[in-house]
């Protein structure tokens, strides 16, 4: 390997999820940055990240992260809220390259409440992390949080899809606490639960609220990119990549696009 090539307008925004819910956060960039080339790198060899332990999750994180910089992105989205919980400020330290990092939308939730409750719906190892505990801390005092760990739900969203008894299943035991708890907005902490989101707001009361974070997530890289004068320069292309074996998750992934895509393997 030679030295890190020198980042340039032209070069491909690194999109980075465990597995294909970060898809969800692809297609809100691709919507405000049409003009933007966008890598797109699915770790699935080391799916779920839900229950992995935070030193994996970090050291893996900045591995994947100094590829990706040496693949020559410019910049970074981390797609995944469990990876970001862990190895953001990681990450961060570790390489040159402009970062936006997911996390639950704990701040614009407390803003939207009327009731005081707000419900958050995220992986284990997110609501378990320092970072999601410092968000509620920061932003949701005196604001009762229900915060819902969904363990199997994104694997299941992944593995047998959105309409599937066993993702119905799983909902129905998931959201009922936070249907029970009063919460008029709900937190939607994964990028694969905004692919359920017409399930969860069946089994919520009218009215409730459901924040996703594609849209803010491009909103933040649109600014970035613009401060850093990296905006433009593609031509629209999409590359998608996993760790795993591309044939196993190419019919995923045409499922939760919508259409074909080409899937490559790349190993960081």
């Amino acid at each position: 390997m030679g030295g890190i090539m020198p980042f340039h307008m032209t070069h491909p925004i690194a999109v980075f999820d465990s597995g294909l819910g970060g898809l969800t956060v692809l297609r809100a960039l691709r919507a405000r940055l049409p003009q933007e080339d966008f890598f797109y790198f699915a770790d699935t060899r080391f799916l779920p990240y839900g229950d992995r332990p935070e030193s994996f999750l970090k050291e893996r994180g900045v591995l994947i992260a100094r590829a990706l910089e040496q693949r020559g992105a410019k910049a970074l989205v981390i797609a995944c809220n469990t990876a970001t919980a862990a190895a953001a400020e990681a990450i961060r330290a570790a390489i040159k390259l402009p970062v936006v990092a997911l996390e639950p939308g704990v701040k614009p939730a407390v803003a939207l409440s009327k009731s005081g409750v707000i419900g958050v719906l995220a992986t284990t190892r997110t609501l378990h992390s320092e970072r999601f505990q410092r968000l509620v801390g920061r932003h949701a005092d005196g604001y009762r949080v229900i915060a819902q760990a969904c363990p199997g739900l994104a694997e299941a969203i992944e593995q047998t899809g959105a309409d599937s008894p066993q993702v119905a299943a799983l909902l129905d035991g998931f959201v009922a606490p936070l249907a029970a708890a009063g919460a008029d907005v709900v937190v939607l902490g994964c990028t694969h639960y905004p692919l359920v989101a017409e399930a969860i707001a069946a089994r919520l009361p009218a009215g409730v609220k459901l924040l996703d974070t594609g849209e803010p997530v491009a909103r933040q890289l649109d600014r970035l990119l613009m401060a850093e004068n990296l905006l433009g320069g593609g031509l629209g292309r999409l590359t998608v990549a996993t760790s795993g074996a591309p044939a196993t998750v190419i019919a995923t992934v045409n499922r939760l696009w919508g259409k074909h895509l080409a899937v490559e393997h790349w190993e960081p």
